[in-house]
């Protein structure tokens, strides 16, 4: 295992800022359960919604969240971790 001391190491309970993007617009629902999570709109190159999902999370919310998305058939464009908390 290669070890960077520069960077953070990530482990399962910690707290990452992540951004997911998925295709359309989310409805109002989703504060209700999103939590901490900002939602934004906005249209891509192409003129298409997308709804990017940016938040702080650890593994297992993360996981959930994915799953949700998974259950209501919506495609992950991205998942992007920004900054290890």
């Amino acid at each position: 295992m290669i070890v960077n001391k520069d960077k953070p190491q990530l482990t399962l309970d910690q707290m990452v800022t992540y951004q997911i993007k998925v295709p359309g617009k989310l409805d109002e629902n989703w504060p209700d359960w999103a939590g901490e999570l900002d939602v934004t709109v906005e249209s891509d190159a192409e003129g298409l919604l997308v709804s990017t999902l940016t938040g702080q999370l650890d593994q297992a919310a993360l996981l959930g969240l994915l799953r949700r998305l998974y259950s209501l058939g919506l495609p992950l464009i991205s998942v992007i971790c920004l900054e290890v908390v």
